[in-house]
């Protein structure tokens, strides 16, 4: 009779995923990963072929963690783009080693920052309808235009270098919104 497994591929990618929260993407190596799930390397590459396919699944891990950050955000800004730059830009503040991992990382895998943002529930596309909605003549130039200083924001949160309260910092996304929709007439 085989001795049944006693760590599981569950709690190797919880571990690895705490380890990437953590201490950043970077360190989640099999020793270290071994440490934090209390076992030795031999369980690690008995589940995943090499650390790159469990980076893999760590970062799909990420990139619902993401989304279910993003849904869950306050939606109090009755203009298109604010709510999701306020909370692109909370996240990078609140969980910097995940936000790396997602979109400042050579592991994106097959998903573009635009697929990340957009996600299953198509995030960006329901706020470029809305755009369009409100009358923006190129909601798409628009969105883009907007996204550049909101990722932008969201790397000077990440770096402690961003010192805007979150009502200055929507007061700030909501005149810039103004400002393009005026330019863009």
């Amino acid at each position: 009779m085989s001795r049944k497994a006693s760590v599981t591929e569950s709690m190797i990618l919880d571990s690895a995923f705490a380890l990437m929260q953590e201490e950043g993407f970077e360190q989640v190596t099999a020793r270290k990963l071994a440490a934090k799930a209390g076992c030795s390397t031999q369980p690690i590459f008995r589940l995943y072929e090499n650390m790159d396919q469990l980076i893999g699944k760590v970062y799909n891990r990420a990139a619902a963690y993401f989304a279910a950050f993003c849904e869950a955000y306050p939606q109090k800004e009755s203009l298109p783009f604010i709510d999701l730059g306020m909370a692109y830009i909370s996240f990078a503040a609140k969980e910097k080693n995940i936000f790396r991992l997602l979109f400042m990382s050579g592991h994106r895998g097959e998903k573009s920052m635009y697929e990340l943002l957009n996600g299953e529930k198509g995030t960006v596309g329901r706020e470029v309808a809305r755009a369009a909605a409100k009358g923006a003549r190129n909601p798409g130039e628009l969105f883009m235009k907007l996204w550049i200083f909101i990722h932008g924001s969201a790397c000077m949160a990440l770096t402690g270098d961003f010192d805007l309260s979150e009502t200055e910092t929507e007061a700030l996304l909501v005149s810039i919104y103004q400002a393009y929709t005026e330019a863009m007439k």
